[in-house]
């Protein structure tokens, strides 16, 4: 295939990808903006006015950023393994890997619609904020970069699980397990500082801590983290990840018996 068909195979996917959850945004894009309204008014208005401010700010602004990355991060995932797994499961992942289509363009095409989707609730999510939030912006950069590398990175993630997959249950058992205890220990809700030094240095294991904190740095210029850090973190899994899925796909895994 030359580059032109390489895009037009690229964009058909992204484009599937993008349909497939716009024309049921009830189900995809409503659910999780209704639910972050309710942990700004139960965390942020009912909760937050008996904490007061954290790190010099107040605590309803300090959690939106992690409400929003939280968003972003369980609908990049969800989308992709949904997707992957249900081209598996109705065997037309097989009609693209017989055509001569590149695995990388496809690995590319359901990473971007896991994007798509993540950026899509992000921004939905954002604008809920500013119904409660003074929502300021330090560093616009870091924001942008932060946020689409992580939806990128939870995209893979997902694209891993639906490779492994060998039912529905199984699509589950990792959001639920591993994906939801990370993400509520990651740092949306409170500063690692609060902890003992022992609980400090056992939250640095998790990934998300690093994403949380980069992007709260976006908007407040506050952080538990090093930006550096952070983004090396970040980097370091997209990369690994990113060649994992692609190894997999070529090898055929979960795909080819």
């Amino acid at each position: 295939m030359n580059a032109r068909q390489k895009f037009v195979a690229f964009k058909t996917i992204v484009f599937r990808e993008i349909l497939r959850f716009s024309r049921i945004w009830i189900q995809t894009i409503l659910p999780p903006v209704i639910t972050t309204a309710l942990y700004f008014v139960i965390f942020g208005t009912l909760i937050g006015s008996q904490i007061g401010d954290m790190d010099g700010v107040r605590y309803m602004d300090y959690i939106v950023p992690g409400l929003i990355m939280m968003a972003v991060i369980t609908n990049s995932y969800a989308n992709v393994v949904s997707s992957f797994y249900g081209s598996k499961f109705q065997h037309n992942i097989e009609e693209m890997l017989v055509s001569p289509m590149p695995n990388y363009v496809i690995l590319l095409g359901f990473i971007s619609g896991g994007v798509a989707r993540g950026m899509a609730v992000g921004l939905a999510v954002t604008l809920v904020s500013l119904l409660f939030s003074n929502l300021q912006i330090h560093h616009l950069a870091v924001i942008i970069s932060v946020v689409m590398l992580t939806s990128v990175l939870f995209a893979l993630a997902g694209f891993i699980n639906g490779i492994y997959a060998n039912s529905f249950d199984d699509i589950s058992i990792i959001p639920t397990f591993v994906l939801t205890p990370l993400i509520y220990l990651g740092g949306i809700f409170y500063s690692i500082s609060m902890l003992p030094e022992f609980w400090q240095k056992v939250s640095l294991i998790n990934p998300i801590l690093y994403m949380v904190n980069a992007f709260r740095y976006g908007f407040l210029g506050i952080s538990d983290i090093n930006l550096l850090a952070s983004y090396a973190i970040i980097l370091g899994f997209v990369a690994g990840l990113f060649g994992f899925s692609l190894h997999l796909l070529n090898k055929g895994k979960g795909i080819r018996s």
